[in-house]
Protein backbone atom coordinates (compact mmCIF):
# COMPACT_ATOMS: atom_id res chain seq x y z
CA UNK A 1 0.00 0.00 0.00
CA UNK A 2 2.91 2.58 0.94
CA UNK A 3 4.66 1.60 -1.92
CA UNK A 4 1.41 2.38 -4.20
CA UNK A 5 1.45 5.83 -2.28
CA UNK A 6 5.04 6.28 -3.06
CA UNK A 7 4.12 5.22 -6.81
CA UNK A 8 1.18 8.00 -7.26
CA UNK A 9 2.94 10.97 -5.40
CA UNK A 10 6.38 10.58 -6.98
CA UNK A 11 5.57 8.75 -10.33
CA UNK A 12 7.01 5.74 -10.98
CA UNK A 13 6.30 4.79 -14.82
CA UNK A 14 4.92 7.29 -17.19
CA UNK A 15 1.99 5.51 -18.22
CA UNK A 16 0.90 5.92 -14.38
CA UNK A 17 -2.54 7.85 -14.95
CA UNK A 18 -2.91 8.27 -11.17
CA UNK A 19 0.58 9.47 -10.74
CA UNK A 20 -0.82 11.81 -13.48
CA UNK A 21 -4.17 13.16 -11.93
CA UNK A 22 -2.39 13.76 -9.32
CA UNK A 23 0.26 16.16 -9.91
CA UNK A 24 -2.72 18.01 -11.90
CA UNK A 25 -4.87 17.73 -9.24
CA UNK A 26 -1.73 19.39 -6.71
CA UNK A 27 -0.92 21.82 -9.83
CA UNK A 28 -4.26 22.98 -8.99
CA UNK A 29 -4.20 23.30 -5.98
CA UNK A 30 -1.34 24.72 -5.86
CA UNK A 31 -2.90 27.65 -8.21
CA UNK A 32 -5.39 28.25 -6.13
CA UNK A 33 -3.52 28.69 -2.96
CA UNK A 34 -2.18 31.68 -4.58
CA UNK A 35 -5.25 33.40 -4.70
CA UNK A 36 -5.61 34.81 -1.35
CA UNK A 37 -2.05 36.26 -2.10
CA UNK A 38 -3.14 38.70 -4.69
CA UNK A 39 -6.49 40.39 -2.34
CA UNK A 40 -5.50 43.08 0.36
CA UNK A 41 -8.65 42.33 2.53
CA UNK A 42 -9.61 38.67 3.41
CA UNK A 43 -13.22 37.14 2.97
CA UNK A 44 -14.55 34.23 4.36
CA UNK A 45 -14.25 32.62 0.69
CA UNK A 46 -10.21 33.09 1.00
CA UNK A 47 -9.85 32.02 4.81
CA UNK A 48 -11.85 28.76 3.59
CA UNK A 49 -9.96 28.64 0.05
CA UNK A 50 -6.73 28.79 1.85
CA UNK A 51 -7.77 25.88 4.61
CA UNK A 52 -8.73 23.65 1.87
CA UNK A 53 -5.61 24.25 -0.12
CA UNK A 54 -3.49 24.13 3.11
CA UNK A 55 -4.93 21.02 4.44
CA UNK A 56 -4.15 19.06 1.30
CA UNK A 57 -0.47 20.34 1.20
CA UNK A 58 0.00 19.19 5.24
CA UNK A 59 -1.80 15.21 3.66
CA UNK A 60 0.61 15.47 0.85
CA UNK A 61 3.51 16.13 3.20
CA UNK A 62 2.36 13.33 5.56
CA UNK A 63 2.19 11.26 2.79
CA UNK A 64 5.83 11.51 1.23
CA UNK A 65 6.97 11.69 5.06
CA UNK A 66 5.06 8.43 5.12
CA UNK A 67 7.16 6.98 2.30
CA UNK A 68 10.72 8.61 2.74
CA UNK A 69 12.02 5.12 2.94
CA UNK A 70 10.70 4.29 -0.57
CA UNK A 71 11.71 8.00 -1.66
CA UNK A 72 16.04 7.76 -0.48
CA UNK A 73 15.93 3.85 -0.97
CA UNK A 74 17.14 3.07 2.45
CA UNK A 75 14.91 1.23 4.49
CA UNK A 76 14.93 2.15 8.27
CA UNK A 77 14.18 5.25 10.47
CA UNK A 78 16.95 7.01 9.15
CA UNK A 79 15.24 8.02 6.21
CA UNK A 80 11.84 9.26 7.72
CA UNK A 81 14.30 11.35 10.02
CA UNK A 82 16.06 12.33 7.24
CA UNK A 83 13.15 13.65 4.99
CA UNK A 84 12.02 16.92 7.15
CA UNK A 85 15.58 18.18 6.64
CA UNK A 86 15.47 17.99 2.67
CA UNK A 87 14.87 20.34 0.43
CA UNK A 88 11.45 20.10 -0.52
CA UNK A 89 10.56 19.05 2.80
CA UNK A 90 11.50 22.36 4.33
CA UNK A 91 9.96 24.42 1.60
CA UNK A 92 6.78 22.29 1.86
CA UNK A 93 7.14 22.94 5.56
CA UNK A 94 7.69 26.87 5.24
CA UNK A 95 4.56 27.18 2.84
CA UNK A 96 2.09 25.00 5.37
CA UNK A 97 3.31 27.38 8.38
CA UNK A 98 2.27 30.73 7.44
CA UNK A 99 -1.46 29.59 7.21
CA UNK A 100 -1.68 28.86 10.67
CA UNK A 101 -3.17 31.45 13.17
CA UNK A 102 -0.60 32.19 14.97
CA UNK A 103 2.37 32.62 12.20
CA UNK A 104 -0.89 34.25 9.48
CA UNK A 105 0.79 37.97 10.10
CA UNK A 106 3.97 37.83 10.66
CA UNK A 107 5.11 35.41 8.10
CA UNK A 108 2.67 35.76 5.47
CA UNK A 109 5.29 36.21 2.67
CA UNK A 110 6.29 32.69 3.25
CA UNK A 111 3.37 31.43 1.53
CA UNK A 112 5.44 32.46 -1.77
CA UNK A 113 7.08 29.54 -1.42
CA UNK A 114 4.43 27.22 -2.78
CA UNK A 115 5.53 28.63 -5.80
CA UNK A 116 8.58 25.82 -5.39
CA UNK A 117 6.38 23.07 -4.93
CA UNK A 118 5.16 23.40 -8.61
CA UNK A 119 9.25 22.99 -9.43
CA UNK A 120 7.80 19.03 -8.43
CA UNK A 121 4.84 19.06 -10.43
CA UNK A 122 5.91 20.33 -13.64
CA UNK A 123 6.55 16.96 -14.44
CA UNK A 124 2.68 16.54 -15.69
CA UNK A 125 4.52 18.61 -18.87
CA UNK A 126 5.85 15.50 -19.65
CA UNK A 127 3.20 14.54 -21.97
CA UNK A 128 2.75 17.73 -24.51
CA UNK A 129 4.49 17.94 -27.01
CA UNK A 130 7.00 20.70 -25.89
CA UNK A 131 9.08 17.92 -23.51
CA UNK A 132 11.70 17.64 -26.14
CA UNK A 133 12.42 21.36 -26.18
CA UNK A 134 11.92 21.06 -22.28
CA UNK A 135 14.60 18.50 -22.54
CA UNK A 136 17.09 19.96 -25.20
CA UNK A 137 17.39 23.35 -22.70
CA UNK A 138 17.45 21.22 -19.76
CA UNK A 139 20.75 19.43 -21.19
CA UNK A 140 22.10 23.03 -22.55
CA UNK A 141 21.66 24.25 -18.90
CA UNK A 142 23.45 21.14 -17.46
CA UNK A 143 26.55 21.22 -20.59
CA UNK A 144 26.88 24.87 -19.44
CA UNK A 145 26.40 25.06 -15.76
CA UNK A 146 30.03 25.34 -15.46
CA UNK A 147 30.50 28.53 -17.51
CA UNK A 148 27.28 29.87 -16.25
CA UNK A 149 28.29 29.75 -12.97
CA UNK A 150 31.44 31.29 -13.54
CA UNK A 151 29.83 34.40 -15.43
CA UNK A 152 26.86 34.16 -12.26
CA UNK A 153 30.00 34.26 -9.69
CA UNK A 154 31.89 37.21 -12.24
CA UNK A 155 27.97 39.00 -11.85
CA UNK A 156 28.24 38.73 -7.79
CA UNK A 157 31.87 40.00 -7.31
CA UNK A 158 30.90 43.37 -9.96
CA UNK A 159 27.84 43.95 -8.11
CA UNK A 160 30.01 43.57 -4.73
CA UNK A 161 32.79 45.65 -5.92
CA UNK A 162 30.77 48.43 -7.87
CA UNK A 163 28.38 48.99 -4.50
CA UNK A 164 31.40 49.51 -2.79
CA UNK A 165 33.01 52.04 -5.10
CA UNK A 166 30.07 54.09 -5.16
CA UNK A 167 29.37 54.07 -1.38
CA UNK A 168 32.47 55.33 -0.56
CA UNK A 169 32.21 57.73 -3.98
CA UNK A 170 29.06 59.03 -2.95
CA UNK A 171 28.11 58.66 0.74
CA UNK A 172 25.23 60.92 0.55
CA UNK A 173 23.32 59.48 -1.81
CA UNK A 174 22.83 55.65 0.46
CA UNK A 175 21.55 55.27 3.73
CA UNK A 176 23.54 51.90 3.95
CA UNK A 177 25.68 49.57 1.56
CA UNK A 178 22.54 47.58 0.68
CA UNK A 179 20.70 50.26 -0.92
CA UNK A 180 24.14 50.12 -2.85
CA UNK A 181 23.79 46.98 -3.64
CA UNK A 182 20.29 47.31 -4.57
CA UNK A 183 21.77 50.44 -6.82
CA UNK A 184 24.68 47.74 -8.58
CA UNK A 185 22.07 45.05 -9.22
CA UNK A 186 19.87 47.59 -10.92
CA UNK A 187 22.81 48.95 -13.09
CA UNK A 188 23.77 45.27 -14.29
CA UNK A 189 20.55 44.67 -15.57
CA UNK A 190 20.33 47.56 -17.22
CA UNK A 191 16.69 48.32 -15.60
CA UNK A 192 17.39 51.77 -14.41
CA UNK A 193 13.97 52.37 -12.16
CA UNK A 194 15.59 56.31 -11.19
CA UNK A 195 14.80 55.67 -7.39
CA UNK A 196 18.41 55.90 -6.56
CA UNK A 197 20.96 57.61 -8.70
CA UNK A 198 24.55 59.33 -8.31
CA UNK A 199 24.79 62.92 -8.38
CA UNK A 200 28.56 64.02 -7.99
CA UNK A 201 30.93 63.99 -10.71
CA UNK A 202 32.96 61.03 -8.94
CA UNK A 203 29.71 58.74 -8.67
CA UNK A 204 28.53 59.38 -12.36
CA UNK A 205 31.90 58.54 -13.53
CA UNK A 206 31.61 55.20 -11.50
CA UNK A 207 28.36 54.82 -12.74
CA UNK A 208 29.09 55.28 -16.25
CA UNK A 209 32.42 52.28 -16.24
CA UNK A 210 29.78 50.04 -14.20
CA UNK A 211 27.30 50.19 -16.97
CA UNK A 212 29.80 49.38 -19.09
CA UNK A 213 31.51 46.72 -17.54
CA UNK A 214 27.58 45.32 -17.12
CA UNK A 215 26.44 45.61 -20.52
CA UNK A 216 29.18 42.67 -20.86
CA UNK A 217 28.25 40.96 -18.21
CA UNK A 218 25.03 40.81 -19.16
CA UNK A 219 25.39 39.67 -22.27
CA UNK A 220 28.08 36.72 -21.72
CA UNK A 221 24.91 34.23 -20.48
CA UNK A 222 22.98 34.87 -23.47
CA UNK A 223 25.79 33.93 -25.98
CA UNK A 224 26.33 30.69 -23.77
CA UNK A 225 23.14 29.59 -24.28
CA UNK A 226 22.83 30.23 -26.91
CA UNK A 227 26.06 28.46 -28.48
CA UNK A 228 25.08 25.14 -26.28
CA UNK A 229 21.79 25.06 -27.54
CA UNK A 230 23.06 24.99 -30.93
CA UNK A 231 25.53 22.54 -30.00
CA UNK A 232 22.32 20.17 -28.67
CA UNK A 233 20.53 20.68 -32.09
CA UNK A 234 23.42 19.57 -33.86
CA UNK A 235 23.83 16.40 -31.39
CA UNK A 236 20.34 15.67 -31.87
CA UNK A 237 20.38 16.07 -35.77
CA UNK A 238 23.49 13.57 -35.55
CA UNK A 239 21.63 11.08 -33.46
Amino acid sequence: MRKRIFEIIEVAKEDDRASYYYDAFMMAMILLSMVPLVFKQTTPLLIALDVVTVAVFMVDYLLRWSTADYKFQKPGLLSFLRYPFSLMALIDLLSILPSLTVLNAGFKVLRLLRLMRALRVFRVLRVVRYSKSLKIIGNVLKGSRESLLAVGSLAVAYILISALVIFNAEPDSFDDFFEAIYWATVLLTTVGYGDIYPVTTAGRLVAMASSIFGIAIVALPAGIITAGYMKELEKKKDE
